[in-house]
């Protein structure tokens, strides 16, 4: 059997006959796909995160349209340098990135009691970043900036290597269904992600209150070489508090009677530079879930 070079023709359609035509609708449709693809970092299609809408106060927009553009990054290739981020902040200074703040209760607590640090909190989920830019501006608290996006692309990405004191993740959703595992933040390369931009002896914390996925958190992070569990738990000393607020959504949970996980480790102080050995691909252990993102969050009031 051969096959024409040329177009089929169409009865259906006259026009489709008409080259001018069909180049204008690949030319709408590349449009198409290059908008999709510019967005997808704010919305990737499969990802460790739930899709969830909710609205904006016209208030709190204008809030937003004022402030994020100095106060906030959206996920991008454009890498940051520890004297960017130094000048973002105003001051060089103990440096944490927090993924998945939610509505960021406890994120804006944590920086009122620790003035001398700066917070990189990284959420996808706007409205809830909006609440916490809101209480940013009302309460005056200049210590903490803003990154959205999915969390592992702005790992693999935007941040510098070695260069984070610590990284809190608190309460990520654990999609308790087998089939969705793929899609938890905390897969093996992730581990390895984290560790690749923490500085040596930078701290990774981590609390759950879901008993199968403190197992699964647990095992993969004592197996990620780059790391080394600190058995003191929240006795560590470290460079930022391990003391957290207790959240709304937290103390129901112990009220049900759940237990609340809490997992410490480090990278090793004479550890050298992991820059280079996690893609983004390989960070969430599937190339179909490179979407996992700091919302993990948001089934938690944070």
């Amino acid at each position: 059997m051969t096959t024409s070079a040329e177009p089929t023709t169409s009865t259906r359609n006259p026009r489709w006959n008409d080259p001018a035509y069909r180049e204008a609708l690949a030319a709408e449709k590349r449009a198409h796909n290059a908008k999709r693809d510019s967005s997808s970092r704010l919305y990737p299609r499969v990802t460790a995160f739930r899709a969830r809408k909710g609205a904006i106060s016209d208030a709190k927009q204008a809030i937003w349209d004022e402030y994020f553009p100095t106060l906030g990054k959206d996920a991008s290739d454009e890498r940051l340098t520890p004297a960017d981020i130094d000048t973002w902040f105003g001051r060089p200074a103990t440096t944490i990135l927090e993924i998945g703040f939610g509505t960021g209760t406890s994120t804006s607590a944590m920086a009122k009691e620790e003035p001398a640090t700066n917070v990189l909190a990284l959420e996808v989920y706007k409205p809830g970043m909006a609440q916490l830019l809101a209480r940013m501006v009302r309460e005056n608290i200049p210590n903490i900036r803003l990154l959205r996006g999915d969390a592992v692309d702005i790992m693999d990405s935007m941040l510098p290597s070695d260069y984070l004191d610590g990284v809190r993740v608190f309460f990520p959703d654990p999609w308790p269904k087998a089939r969705h595992h793929k899609r938890r933040l905390l897969q093996p390369g992730t581990f390895e992600l984290i560790a690749s931009v923490l500085k040596p002896g930078g701290i990774l914390h981590i609390a759950t209150d879901h008993a199968d996925y403190a197992e699964f958190i647990e095992e993969t992070g004592d197996a990620c070489p780059a790391l080394i569990r600190r058995q003191e738990g929240l006795a560590t000393t470290a460079p930022m508090s391990l003391q957290r607020p207790m959240t709304k959504f937290e103390g129901k949970g112990l009220r049900e009677g759940r237990v609340i996980h809490e997992f410490i480790w480090q990278r090793p102080a004479d550890s050298t530079s992991s820059t280079g050995s996690t893609s983004s691909a390989d960070s969430t252990g599937s190339t179909d879930s490179a979407g996992t993102t700091g919302s993990e969050g948001d089934m938690h009031e944070q």
